[in-house]
């Protein structure tokens, strides 16, 4: 396995198997130096990862839930609808993609394309829906088609980005927590109708004010969304404090300079397709975002996909993202 981590910190050691009961199937080591992550793989030719998982009872939940996130290798490839079976024995049920952020096409029941953004651009690491008051426990991704080049999928450990923010930072976030504003209608971005896959006005009310979302019809197709909620949340499996927002992706500053001055010259700033300022309507300052990028890049750790991979994450414990790529490239990812 290829791998690279940066900043292995205090939880490096040597590598080495870790026990989980069912020696027999399956061996389980760390994924990389200095991580909790690890990686699970056969020691029997041709194994699937779903009868695995009915032979070895929670021990997938179990590896999932004390390491936060585990790579599936050497088993026999799942397609969408297998992919989809593993995660719902796991999970118990899949979710939907609503009040979405990002271009996905289904494949399959509830398992979708990974995000559909130009190959050339980095996905920033973030905690999926954490822009929202609700998000998937678990992340399932199935690589069906590995990238020539690039295409990982980082991850970075969510209590101890929470612990490299600085503690000034943490405590402005936590007061106020994050608003999310989005203007639909421009033109730019995802429309209203994709993020809440309906044609219909009155659902998108209903949803907003179910979530506690300020819904503002503009005229025409324009709609401006606001919503602020948390920006850290305790593990309901560690009880670590663990960073949990999406302030550092919404923010306009996240984007090429070249775009964002693009932007403030077509919009002002409370009509930018999207952006993010403290809950209580206060402007981010760019030199808190920049120690929250910088605390990402500290705890950011990389492996190389394999076709036929499956990594599960826990949705709070650890943050992903996305390195650019070329060549064809396919992921698979259905929510827990």
């Amino acid at each position: 396995m290829q791998a690279e981590a940066r900043s292995p910190g205090r939880f490096s050691r040597p590598r080495k198997a870790v026990s989980v009961g069912d020696g027999e199937l399956v061996k389980v080591t760390p994924l990389l130096e200095g991580t909790r992550a690890v990686s699970c793989e056969p020691t029997l030719a041709g194994l699937d990862a779903r009868d695995w998982v009915s032979r070895s009872g929670d021990t997938l939940a179990r590896l999932r839930d004390e390491h936060g996130a585990v790579l599936l290798r050497g088993f026999s490839p799942l397609d969408a609808d297998g992919l989809a079976a593993l995660a719902t024995a796991l999970s118990g049920s899949l979710l939907s993609y609503d009040n979405r952020s990002t271009p996905r096409t289904r494949v399959s029941g509830k398992v979708f394309t990974s995000t559909e953004y130009p190959a050339d651009q980095t996905i920033p690491l973030h905690n999926e829906m954490s822009y929202s008051d609700s998000w998937p426990a678990t992340l399932f991704f199935g690589s069906v088609i590995r990238a020539a080049e690039g295409g990982e999928t980082p991850l970075a450990d969510s209590a101890r980005v929470y612990d490299r923010v600085p503690a000034a930072i943490r405590e402005r976030f936590e007061r106020h927590g994050v608003r999310y504003v989005r203007n639909f209608g421009s033109g730019m971005d995802l429309s209203w109708q994709e993020v809440f896959q309906t044609e219909s006005r009155s659902e998108v009310d209903a949803y907003c004010k179910q979530h506690s979302i300020r819904a503002e019809w503009l005229g025409g197709e324009r709609l401006r969304t606001q919503h602020v909620v948390q920006a850290s949340v305790e593990s309901p499996t560690t009880g670590q404090k663990c960073w949990f927002n999406q302030a550092h992706l919404f923010h306009v500053s996240s984007l090429p300079e070249e775009v964002q001055s693009e932007l403030r010259e077509s919009f002002a700033e409370d009509e930018l397709p999207r952006n993010a300022t403290l809950g209580d309507g206060t402007a981010l300052d760019p030199a808190d975002l920049a120690e929250i990028r910088a605390a990402y890049a500290a705890e950011e750790i990389a492996f190389r996909w394999q076709e036929g991979d499956i990594l599960v994450v826990d949705n709070v414990q650890f943050a992903h993202g996305r390195r650019p790529y070329s060549g064809p490239r396919k992921l698979l990812v259905a929510m827990g």
